[in-house]
């Protein structure tokens, strides 16, 4: 079975200058890993790489068993803040259409399996009754469950999340968790950039501790261990009571 992901050696970058190095990973279909790191520490650029959106300087990365460019339009990608304009006359229905552009194309008019796959995808997240709502008007949480839908939509076969978690509302958070291992079940692969280490966790099969270069990687029990993540949060006190993992900021 052909690898969803796999990096080997790898450093990333902007204009020839590395912002994350010695990155090594490998993602089986239907596998989750989550990318755990400070704030600047590489994350969202890892992710971008994966998309083909930022160059590989070093080693070798390979993306659905191509390169990532290449791979781009089998991929979906849900950001951590979208840029569409709240006050724009959109409703909920368009915004997951356009996970549907690179198969129809931006002038063609959408056909009879495009608009199942966005009925299917709204109904996956919970907001099929929403479907005709303006998109600015949702909550925060709403809004990124339309998002989800968007890039279920274009049934990708890889599937990247950045900081999917952030400032959403419990209902939203367990939506969204419903789907994602709905989606790891039937073989999509998952990489999703968190904070949260009670998410990276119980969601992933896998852990890649990151800041400026790869610490650790692994299942969750071997790479979220205190010493792991001191050298990841740069000395930062860990707190482990409870069976859970605290970071407290010096």
């Amino acid at each position: 079975m052909t690898p969803a992901l796999t990096y080997s050696a790898v450093s990333v970058g902007y204009q020839g200058t590395p912002v994350l190095t010695h990155v090594d990973l490998e993602l089986a279909p239907g596998q989750t890993v989550a990318l755990v790191g400070p704030n600047g520490a590489g994350k969202s650029t890892l992710i971008k790489s994966i998309l083909g959106l930022v160059p590989v300087l070093a080693g070798a990365a390979t993306v659905l068993g191509d390169h990532p460019a290449a791979a781009r339009g089998r991929a979906g990608y849900v950001p951590q803040t979208d840029t569409l304009d709240a006050d724009f006359p959109v409703s909920v229905r368009q915004v997951v259409m356009m996970g549907r552009y690179r198969r129809i194309g931006w002038w063609r008019p959408a056909g009879k399996d495009d608009r199942r796959a966005v009925s299917e995808a709204l109904d996956r997240v919970g907001l099929a009754g929403r479907a005709g709502h303006r998109f600015g008007t949702l909550s925060g949480g709403q809004r990124q469950r339309v998002l989800l839908a968007r890039a279920i939509a274009s049934e990708p076969r890889l599937l990247l999340l950045d900081e999917p978690f952030n400032g959403v509302d419990a209902v939203s958070q367990d939506a969204i968790v419903r789907v994602l291992r709905d989606l790891t079940g039937s073989g999509t692969a998952l990489v999703i950039s968190t904070h949260d280490l009670q998410v990276a966790r119980d969601l992933a099969d896998l852990v890649c501790l990151i800041n400026g270069r790869q610490w650790a990687a692994g299942p969750p029990a071997a790479t979220l261990t205190e010493q792991n993540l001191r050298r990841t949060y740069g000395g930062s006190t860990i707190s482990l009571a409870d069976g859970r993992m605290v970071l407290v900021e010096p």
